[in-house]
């Protein structure tokens, strides 16, 4: 008899727990620049191409993250961001070095 009970239990126990799980605590880092050759570096480390960023965030622990932006022929562009939990968009538009 207490072996159907124990079942039924742990049913009940094991939705509790999945019906009241906390949202995300992760921070994302959508990047929308121009040109669109501009490449990203978060503390230092590739992540990727801000054409390929902005449709695929990277995800980061939320905190302070130091972002520098590159990209041929242009200034580079340093910032320092708090990153917080959830989707961040960072607009840039890097200057052309003039000829």
């Amino acid at each position: 008899m207490w072996g159907r009970w124990s079942v039924v239990l742990g049913v009940l126990v094991a939705s509790g727990c999945y019906s009241q799980m906390p949202p995300s605590r992760l921070a994302k880092l959508r990047v929308v620049a121009e040109p669109s050759t501009t490449t990203v570096y978060v503390d230092d480390r590739y992540v990727g191409s801000a054409r390929v960023l902005a449709t695929r965030p990277k995800v980061f622990k939320p905190g302070i993250k130091f972002i520098t932006f590159k990209a041929p022929d242009h200034f580079p562009h340093d910032v320092r961001v708090d990153l917080p939990p959830g989707t961040t968009t960072i607009k840039m538009k890097l200057r052309r070095i003039p000829p």
